[in-house]
């Protein structure tokens, strides 16, 4: 398939989609956000894919919306900016939600400045990898806006309400280390930025049982809604249903055998 704002590849397992309109700080259009979403839906529905990762093309990640649209838009210019997709009610129908149903591993390689939208597409991701010194931005409060695309919601569970309220409220810019120190990113230095998630990628990729993940990515989803107990039992269940498959009966030979994962997703 082809793409006009993002470029999409394939290494190891891990599909990369990488934000590309590097002369704009890869900042958010109608049209990346539709090609997010195929890209997402393509990669998730490869076989040859287990691990995907969202990064940005040159020194950014996503400036966010882009600044021209955004101005128009505020001078109510028809079309400036996308409209949002019909309300539903499911947790994971809204805008960028479906995110959280992706049964793979999704990783945010955020090798620069991320704000706005961007950010909240970050938060959806399983894992946030940031490159040290860089900054991110959540400035609604400075733009005339409100918190948008569910981020009200995401930040408490991420990081606790008093970190959410200061990002929201002060739209401040937060340096990688302060994000890493909040809990909201895993910093990594940025020299080889991009090799090292790729190596973490690939590491889920190829040493970790896809039904696992899969299985785990919806415990951990079903877990912000569940006690304790309903979660022991979800975990118990899936457990039991583990002994048979040919994923367990990998997971223990290679322990044993000393060698490398062979792990085929059944």
């Amino acid at each position: 398939m082809e793409f006009e704002d993002i470029r999409y590849t394939v290494d190891d397992r891990v599909a990369t989609i990488t934000l590309h309109r590097p002369e704009r700080m890869n900042a958010w259009t109608p049209t990346m956000e539709s090609e997010l979403r195929a890209a997402i839906a393509q990669a998730s529905e490869d076989g040859d894919v287990r691990c995907i990762v969202i990064t940005g093309a040159g020194n950014a990640f996503c400036a966010g919306m882009d600044m021209a649209r955004l101005a128009a838009s505020s001078q109510g210019t028809p079309g400036a900016v996308a409209q949002p997709p019909t309300a539903r009610d499911g947790d994971l129908e809204q805008r960028y939600s479906y995110l959280l149903a992706v049964p793979k591993p999704l990783i945010a390689g955020i090798n620069g400045a991320i704000a706005g939208v961007a950010a909240c597409i970050a938060l959806y991701c399983d894992i946030r990898y940031m490159a040290d010194g860089t900054k991110l931005t959540l400035p609604y409060s400075r733009r005339g806006l409100v918190a948008e695309h569910g981020c009200a919601w995401m930040l408490p569970r991420l990081i606790g309400p008093m970190h959410a309220a200061d990002l929201l409220l002060s739209g401040r810019a937060v340096p990688s280390s302060e994000a890493a120190a909040m809990g909201l990113v895993k910093m990594l230095p940025a020299d080889d930025f991009r090799q090292a998630v790729q190596a973490r990628a690939s590491e889920l990729a190829n040493a970790c049982s896809p039904r696992s993940i899969r299985v785990i990515k919806q415990q951990l989803l079903a877990a912000w809604n569940q006690s304790l107990a309903q979660a022991t039992q979800l975990g118990d269940a899936e457990l039991a249903l583990c002994r048979g498959t040919d994923d367990f009966r990998e997971g223990v030979a290679h322990f044993v055998e000393k060698r490398p994962a062979n792990f085929k997703g059944g």
